[in-house]
Protein backbone atom coordinates (compact mmCIF):
# COMPACT_ATOMS: atom_id res chain seq x y z
CA UNK A 1 0.00 0.00 0.00
CA UNK A 2 1.33 3.38 -1.05
CA UNK A 3 0.99 5.84 1.55
CA UNK A 4 0.89 9.41 1.25
CA UNK A 5 2.44 11.83 3.55
CA UNK A 6 -0.12 11.91 6.08
CA UNK A 7 0.00 8.68 6.75
CA UNK A 8 -3.17 7.72 5.35
CA UNK A 9 -2.99 4.95 2.56
CA UNK A 10 -3.84 6.55 -0.83
CA UNK A 11 -7.49 5.89 -2.74
CA UNK A 12 -5.09 4.13 -5.29
CA UNK A 13 -4.59 0.81 -2.78
CA UNK A 14 -8.62 0.93 -2.35
CA UNK A 15 -9.06 0.34 -5.94
CA UNK A 16 -6.41 -2.24 -5.77
CA UNK A 17 -7.00 -4.63 -3.36
CA UNK A 18 -10.36 -5.71 -4.66
CA UNK A 19 -8.81 -5.28 -8.26
CA UNK A 20 -6.07 -8.34 -6.97
CA UNK A 21 -8.77 -10.31 -4.84
CA UNK A 22 -11.18 -10.89 -7.36
CA UNK A 23 -7.85 -11.19 -10.10
CA UNK A 24 -6.69 -14.06 -7.81
CA UNK A 25 -9.92 -16.07 -6.86
CA UNK A 26 -11.23 -15.97 -10.70
CA UNK A 27 -7.23 -18.04 -10.81
CA UNK A 28 -8.18 -20.28 -7.94
CA UNK A 29 -11.44 -21.49 -9.60
CA UNK A 30 -9.60 -22.07 -12.82
CA UNK A 31 -7.22 -24.44 -11.28
CA UNK A 32 -10.11 -25.92 -9.12
CA UNK A 33 -11.68 -29.32 -10.39
CA UNK A 34 -15.14 -31.28 -9.31
CA UNK A 35 -13.83 -34.44 -8.11
CA UNK A 36 -14.33 -37.74 -9.76
CA UNK A 37 -16.22 -40.58 -8.60
CA UNK A 38 -12.58 -41.91 -7.10
CA UNK A 39 -11.78 -39.09 -5.39
CA UNK A 40 -14.92 -38.35 -4.39
CA UNK A 41 -15.39 -41.59 -2.49
CA UNK A 42 -11.33 -41.35 -0.82
CA UNK A 43 -13.06 -38.14 0.50
CA UNK A 44 -16.18 -39.49 1.96
CA UNK A 45 -14.05 -42.64 3.16
CA UNK A 46 -11.48 -40.23 5.27
CA UNK A 47 -14.81 -38.34 6.74
CA UNK A 48 -16.30 -41.49 8.02
CA UNK A 49 -13.17 -42.72 9.40
CA UNK A 50 -12.42 -39.47 10.79
CA UNK A 51 -16.03 -39.49 12.75
CA UNK A 52 -16.19 -43.14 13.42
CA UNK A 53 -12.38 -42.77 15.61
CA UNK A 54 -13.86 -39.41 16.98
CA UNK A 55 -16.36 -41.14 18.19
CA UNK A 56 -15.11 -44.08 19.14
CA UNK A 57 -12.81 -41.74 21.51
CA UNK A 58 -15.87 -39.89 22.86
CA UNK A 59 -17.53 -43.04 23.84
CA UNK A 60 -14.19 -44.77 25.32
CA UNK A 61 -13.23 -41.65 27.18
CA UNK A 62 -17.09 -41.57 28.68
CA UNK A 63 -17.17 -45.65 29.74
CA UNK A 64 -13.94 -44.83 31.24
CA UNK A 65 -15.04 -41.50 33.44
CA UNK A 66 -18.48 -42.64 34.43
CA UNK A 67 -17.16 -45.15 36.83
CA UNK A 68 -14.25 -42.58 38.34
CA UNK A 69 -17.17 -40.66 38.54
CA UNK A 70 -19.09 -42.36 41.06
CA UNK A 71 -16.17 -43.73 43.27
CA UNK A 72 -15.19 -40.01 43.77
CA UNK A 73 -19.03 -38.88 44.34
CA UNK A 74 -19.79 -42.08 46.36
CA UNK A 75 -22.90 -43.52 44.35
CA UNK A 76 -24.69 -40.36 45.85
Amino acid sequence: MEKQESGVPSGNAFVEAPKQLVKEATWLLRRCTKPNRKEYLQIVQAVVMGFLVMGFVGYFTKLVHIPINNIIVGGA
